[in-house]
């Protein structure tokens, strides 16, 4: 005996919606563990901050990460990114992401994490794309500091939500910094319309800003955004103190802060760094970065080649 052809739709229905309520619910359940707290290092990682300027030059900047976290899981990746300046050296594009990364997890990490019991403990993955324009405001003077602002986005392209690894939402951030240098040479303290002359560069810098990316149910968490940076640089090698974070109003270890600590030589166009993070708060990691920089100076390269011509 056949059954009417309404009776198979309506259970087909039901299927369908019992399926779909048991994702929603999944979601949900995840859903107050979209943080920095509950994810890999490259899920939302406080952003750099700017020092009150821009990079007035064609740079790119290849690294290696290695994240070690506070439950033995570990992380390494590929990072790159480029500063390209936008015809002026106030105001350039800036493309960045972690290429490829590599994971091993615990089980005590994958407990914290609420990832299920068959989720595979290592593997890979692609990461996010961050796009952001940073526009040099003003130029410090006498009285007056740097003044920087920067308009980003985070794509969703990451990969492996469901293991923890990215939050595959988007977001994007908004932020101002200030900052001041004190130039330094063998007679003293040097104008910064004379820094050329100066054997030093001492430079405070602050930020803040506003942040926020998208939960699974339709909601956002917003965050305020502040970061204090102190510079010291010759000619051969600088050294950066940075105390930075952000702070989402879910509660849900959405506040992450860090204290990084940046070395890097200076010959020429070629710039070795090696950096140094420590999470002080919902950030369970501590991560190293060692890579180059290569700097071209596009601007005054396309004057010559427009005034030969």
């Amino acid at each position: 005996m056949k059954a009417p052809k309404n009776v198979i739709l309506t259970s087909l229905a039901a299927l369908f919606c019992l399926l779909a309520a048991d994702q929603i619910v999944q979601a949900q359940s995840r859903d107050g563990y979209i943080s920095t707290l509950y994810a890999g290092p490259n899920a939302f990682p406080v952003p750099e901050m700017l020092d009150g300027r821009v990079s007035p030059e064609l740079r790119v900047e290849l690294a290696a990460d290695y994240h070690a976290g506070f439950l033995k899981d570990r992380t390494a990746n590929l990072f790159a990114r480029v500063y390209i300046p936008l015809f002026t050296r106030r105001v350039n594009l800036t493309i960045w992401m972690p290429v490829v990364e590599w994971y091993s997890m615990t089980a005590e990490r994958m407990q914290q994490c609420r990832l299920e019991q068959q989720a595979p403990l290592q593997g890979y993955g692609f990461g996010d794309v961050y796009v952001s324009t940073d526009m040099h405001l003003l130029t410090e003077n006498r009285y007056r500091p740097d003044i920087a602002l920067r308009a980003a986005i985070k794509t969703a392209s990451g990969e492996q939500w469901d293991r923890a690894r990215y939050f595959d939402n988007p977001g994007y951030f908004f932020d101002l910094a200030l900052g001041k240098s004190m130039y330094i040479g063998s007679g003293g303290t040097v104008s910064a319309e004379r820094q050329s002359e100066a054997d030093w560069e001492l430079r405070l810098a602050g930020s803040v800003g506003f942040l926020c990316w998208q939960t699974i149910t339709a909601r956002q968490d917003d965050a305020y955004q502040y970061g204090l940076q102190l510079l010291a640089r010759q000619q051969w090698v600088s050294l950066r103190l940075s105390w930075t974070g952000y702070s989402g109003w879910m509660n849900n270890g959405d506040k992450p802060m860090v204290f990084k600590v940046q070395l890097r030589g200076h010959t020429g166009g070629l710039e070795p760094f090696i950096d140094y993070q420590y999470g002080l708060r919902d950030y369970p990691f501590h991560s190293l970065r060692v890579g180059f920089a290569y700097n071209i100076d596009i601007i005054s390269m396309s004057k010559r080649k427009a005034a030969k011509e």
